[in-house]
């Protein structure tokens, strides 16, 4: 398996703009690499500055994770509360019209 992907990495590379693009993108990495060695202090400082917006980003949805589960957790418990009001206003409209029926007999 090994050779056949070094044999096709070989046989793409006949191509000219496949070397070329090869070849630019080695150089990056090698600049890239080369820059880094020299220059650790700065890598470890962004490294880090990365690491502290996701800790951030992470602690942020967390939050609005929790915000959103309290308010789907009152959500479930509105409708016993509708039901209720509901409920209480049916009883109260029922006494209402039993005693104006009432008053309309006397």
């Amino acid at each position: 398996m090994v050779l056949g992907a070094l044999a096709g990495g070989a046989i793409s590379l006949f191509d000219r703009e496949t070397r070329l693009a090869v070849k630019g993108d080695f150089k990056k990495a090698s600049n890239a690499v080369s820059y880094i060695a020299k220059h650790p202090e700065e890598f470890i400082e962004e490294v880090q500055g990365t690491v502290s917006k996701v800790k951030t980003t992470v602690e942020q949805v967390t939050e609005d994770v929790a915000f959103i589960s309290e308010k789907v957790g009152e959500m479930k418990e509105i409708p016993p509360q509708v039901s209720e009001i509901v409920e209480d206003s049916k009883e109260t409209i029922k006494e209402l019209t039993e005693d104006h029926t009432q008053v309309v007999k006397v």
